[in-house]
């Protein structure tokens, strides 16, 4: 009985253990958490670096400037929120260097992560497409080497030609040599 009794005590208290082998469940919290996108700010970030560096937005800070100008000069007294000296206008450029200035750089360093990838990549295509042609280098010279030991046509023709002309030789000094047999006067020999 105690032996039972020691193994139930032994399943209670592991089941309240914390194993290592098992993650701790997730706590909540009373705030939802929200999930961040790092990329998200890169993204928009290149965005606007891509707008501030069109015509567009020259265009469009243009006509905000001279309209700001304009009315802050010449408009009605009362209406005018921001009068000569442009303390307002100062500011609001101001604020929009002091941001556009990081996103520009974050944006350009993006572009730079994104150049280093690039280069290395094709690093890797140059150092295969080398390591081809050194390949196709090598059988080339391999296939030169192998067609110098080969007979060529004109070799052969050469071969033949030579052999054609030891023969027409060999030919003619025979037919020069007198025969075994043969009379030397040239005179029929008489038949037995």
């Amino acid at each position: 009985m105690a032996r039972e009794e020691v193994r139930d005590f032994q399943a209670r208290t592991a089941s309240r253990a914390p194993r290592l082998d098992v993650p701790k469940g997730t706590r909540r919290s009373l705030l939802p958490r929200r999930s961040f996108d790092p990329e998200a700010v890169g993204r928009s970030s290149e965005r606007i670096a891509r707008f501030l560096g069109t015509g567009t937005f020259l265009v469009v800070m243009t006509v905000v400037i001279v309209a700001w100008f304009l009315w802050n000069t010449l408009g009605p007294k009362g209406t005018r929120w921001d009068d000569y000296p442009f303390i307002f206008l100062t500011l609001i450029l101001s604020l929009q260097a002091s941001y556009s200035a990081p996103l520009i750089l974050l944006a350009a360093n993006r572009q730079e992560a994104r150049d280093r990838v690039n280069l290395e990549q094709d690093r890797e295509a140059n150092a295969r497409a080398h390591a081809d042609m050194e390949f196709l280098a090598r059988e080339m010279a391999a296939l030169r080497m192998a067609i110098g030991e080969v007979a060529t046509r004109d070799y052969v023709r050469t071969e033949l030609r030579s052999l054609l002309t030891e023969l027409e030789e060999r030919a003619r000094s025979d037919e020069s040599e007198p025969r075994a047999g043969d009379d030397s006067s040239g005179a029929p020999r008489p038949r037995t």
